[in-house]
């Protein structure tokens, strides 16, 4: 028995011993391998990257870690560094890309590596190639646009032949990277992203993908996603909680934009010399779907089928007390002409407006008091919106059709048809605003024009304008009953505005018609004239070429409209005056503590 016992140690011994002999054996010639294969393999990686980029790039590591048993590999401090004399000499023969690249990264992971595949047979397979916290430099250059089939560019393919048979990675992924958007010639950066995460799925180098029109540069996708971005300036905070993209989708995904300015309404818009608009921006969602990826890489050229905003709420504020900048036309600045001055080639098929709730205030310094207007539930289509050359060859015009509750109560549908090629920014509107109670405009009469509608019920007013930057004309048409109003007089130091009594009753009785259209009488109809001053907006234009037409069939025609240049100076004359009355104020106080004395 205790023989048997025997026997069975010195076997177990043996097993053993010859194992870790074994295990002695592999872990020596993984090292000796891994010792004699580093340098190899650090070789064909650099000369993979040189020849696979024509030259451009290089590919430098402080050191190279490789097991044979696991088949991973890991680079230390590695770079992709551009070539810039070979850029040049590219450029010079107008075949450099518009894009260069520089990437840095303190450990660059391999996993599942086929290095006897990729020794005997040259064919390399990985799994995947992490990059952890990578920093990456995309330089901007501008380039004469170029043809995306160029037959006498080499592929990458065809530049690694001689060397390799197929190049094959399931994924490539950058953990939290920081992304820098650079002029190339200036050399400052455009935008600046941090904690980038981009996945690339199924990278194929070979024969046949060269010329696989499924693939985006050689891949089945690249994906991206960006998670709690936040920038700020002087004057706002942006924020967006997710911005997720595909390229094999051609989609673009953005989850609560914010854009939250950083003062109040009225502390901000005293920060600036001249008028300038406050926005207050929440979008829940903003889509691209359609997007031509290769197009805007290639030839920064942006063409998106379809652009979806919203829900969002959006709120714009202007004080009026500060004047417009000089010299400055704000016609400019209307979307068409805007549109025309983008640095790129631009084509949006639809843009759809899904429901946004905006509301535009305005601080009337004469009043003293802020007034708002309501569009609740905006929603619409505007169809070919676009800036390019050929396209608007074939159709020059860019269509919207909206809808919106005005003041919360009632449904108004405007049509808007944007002429895109002429340099008067023309266009035409027509539509239409449903019933209304017209005492509730007082939130925006009595603060900005200082009149209150005692009674009024609006049944309908159309519209049918054409406009251009230097003015409209059209008709429209106001329905109405039972209209009679208020005149009013600001109040002094926070006092309750006042009624002008007389003035209102001459108003009623002999400017103002009750009725449209009166008892036994064909409806009146507004001819509108409208002569746009230089610091009216595009919105201002188009609401006034309205407002002007409901004053005509209200009788109030025979009064002229301010213009923002005789408003300001009305406010200057108003401030003055007020700046008076505090200065003898204070005299007088100053007068009665001395009679105390």
């Amino acid at each position: 028995m205790k023989q048997e016992k025997s026997g069975k140690k010195t076997v177990w011994k043996w097993l053993l011993g010859s194992l870790a002999l074994i295990f002695m054996l592999i872990g020596g010639t993984a090292l000796y391998l891994s010792a004699r294969w580093k340098p190899l393999i650090s070789e064909k990686l650099k000369t993979g990257i040189q020849q696979g980029s024509g030259g451009l790039y290089t590919l430098n590591f402080k050191d190279i870690h490789l097991n044979l048993f696991t088949g991973t590999a890991s680079l230390d401090e590695a770079s992709v560094d551009p070539d810039t004399t070979v850029f040049n000499q590219l450029k010079a023969i107008g075949q450099a890309p518009i894009h260069l690249f520089h990437l840095k990264v303190k450990k660059l992971q391999i996993n599942h590596l086929g290095l006897v595949k990729a020794y005997f047979h040259k064919t390399i397979h990985i799994n995947s190639i992490v990059l952890d916290q990578p920093s990456i430099d995309m330089m901007h250059y501008h380039f004469a646009k170029k043809k995306r089939k160029d037959t006498g560019t080499k592929t990458i393919y065809q530049l690694l032949a001689k060397s390799l048979k197929s190049l094959d990675i399931d994924a490539i992924r950058l953990v939290n990277a920081d992304f820098d958007y650079i002029d190339g010639a200036s050399k400052q950066p455009l935008h600046r992203i941090k904690k980038l995460n981009l996945q690339v799925k199924d990278l194929l180098i070979d024969s046949l993908s060269q010329f696989d029109t499924t693939r985006f540069y050689y891949t089945k996708d690249i994906s991206f996603e960006l998670n709690g971005y936040q920038s700020k300036d002087k004057m706002y905070l942006t924020k967006v909680d997710t911005i997720s993209g595909s390229a094999a989708k051609g989609a673009v995904l953005i989850k609560g934009f914010k854009l939250i300015p950083r003062y109040p309404e009225l502390a901000f818009s005293r920060m600036f010399k001249y008028g300038k608009d406050r926005y207050n921006l929440a979008f829940d969602q903003i889509s691209l779907t359609g997007l031509d990826f290769p197009g805007f890489y290639e030839e920064r050229t942006f063409h998106v089928k379809k652009i979806t905003l919203g829900p969002a709420k959006a709120g714009i504020f202007l004080n009026r007390e500060m004047p417009a900048p000089p010299n400055l036309d704000k016609g400019r600045n209307f979307p068409q002409l805007a549109l025309r001055r983008l640095g790129i080639p631009t084509i949006v098929d639809t843009l759809k407006i899904d429901n946004i709730d905006l509301t535009y205030t305005e601080y009337n310094p004469i009043s003293q008091q802020k007034g708002t207007i309501y569009f609740q539930n905006l929603q619409g289509k505007i169809l070919h919106l676009t800036n390019d050359s050929l396209s608007l060859v074939k159709n020059n015009h860019a269509v919207a059709n909206l809808g919106a509750m005005v003041m919360k109560k009632s449904k108004m549908e405007i049509k808007i048809d944007f002429n895109l090629t002429d340099p008067k920014g023309g266009f035409h509107y027509s539509g239409a605003v449903g019933s209304m109670n017209l005492t509730d405009l007082n939130v925006i009469s009595k603060p900005l024009g200082l009149i209150e509608i005692e009674s009024g019920q609006m049944q309908k007013v159309d519209f049918d304008i054409q406009a251009n930057k230097y003015g409209s004309k059209g008709k429209v048409h106001f329905y109405y009953t039972d209209l009679k109003v208020k005149l009013l007089k600001e109040g002094e130091d926070g006092a309750p505005q006042t009624k002008k009594g007389l003035l209102s009753f001459l108003a009623n009785k002999l400017l103002i018609i009750d009725a449209n259209p009166l008892k036994g009488e064909a409806p009146r109809t507004a001819n509108v004239s409208f002569e746009r001053s230089p610091a009216a907006s595009f919105f201002n234009l188009l609401w006034k070429g309205i407002f002007i037409g409901m004053r005509e069939c209200a009788g109030l025609g025979i009064v002229p409209v301010k213009t923002p240049e005789k408003a300001m100076e009305v406010i200057k004359d108003k401030k003055e005056e007020r700046k008076e009355k505090r200065e003898a104020r204070r005299e007088k106080r100053a007068e009665r503590r001395k009679n105390k004395t």
